[in-house]
């Protein structure tokens, strides 16, 4: 039983089969993962949140329903859930759209399927899956778009939860920022969730990325 809790429970929305088909079989392989299932488009992959996915890898382009909205439905359904876009498309007004919508990041479709799997366990921890040369590009393109209820929440933040936000924004690990401050890392634990509380996130990423489009966050110290 403690292997079952301990798995990452991964599923795969993509209309292309042949590449579904290949990048189920190696989740299929991998004995940190379990593919909770394979769907074809978004209204199909509704209907499997029941399995409470932890990572989601979505096509950008699926019928109907486009990925990026299917992403922003899923972090309703599933706050929990990590959303990775597969995309040919790498511009930077589509990532910016993509992580408003509550993505962790996004991969592109060029890359081999046997890569996906540091993008899965790292989305799964809750890190930041992009490319760093394209970040500052993105954070410009998310500093455009209209304020959010958390967004403005930022100011409500004390300055020791700022300078933790700030520090997770330049990709230092929980532990990282306890050291620097000379402060527990269970004392660094209650500073994020107290900051996700006021912000009305569920994850840090969904907070850096907000610190990051409202300039509460410098950019050129990310990983």
């Amino acid at each position: 039983m403690a292997q079952t809790t301990s798995m990452t429970r991964v599923l795969v929305v993509d209309d292309h089969e042949m590449f579904s088909e290949a990048l189920g079989l190696l989740l299929r392989q991998q004995p940190d993962v379990r593919l909770v299932g394979s769907a074809r488009d978004a209204t199909e992959a509704f209907g499997m949140l029941a399995e409470e996915p932890d990572v989601v890898i979505m096509d950008l382009d699926l019928p109907g329903i486009d990925g990026i909205e299917a992403t922003r439905r899923v972090r309703e359904l599933v706050p929990g859930a990590k959303v990775v876009l597969l995309t040919a498309v790498q511009s930077p007004e589509v990532i910016a759209e993509a992580l408003a919508a509550g993505a962790c990041g996004y991969v592109p479709k060029t890359r081999a399927v046997d890569e996906l799997m540091d993008v899965v366990r790292r989305a799964a921890a809750g890190e930041l899956v992009m490319p760093a040369r394209d970040l500052a590009a993105v954070v410009e393109q998310l500093r455009g778009t209209r304020p959010t209820s958390g967004e403005l929440a930022l100011g409500s933040l004390t300055p020791r939860e700022l300078e933790i936000l700030r520090a997770l924004a330049a990709g230092e690990s929980t532990t990282q920022v306890a050291v620097a401050l000379g402060i527990s890392a269970l004392t660094v634990q209650s500073h994020v969730k107290s900051i996700l509380a006021k912000l009305g996130v569920h994850s840090k990423i969904e907070a850096v990325t907000l610190a990051w489009r409202h300039g509460f966050a410098r950019v050129d110290g990310a990983a």
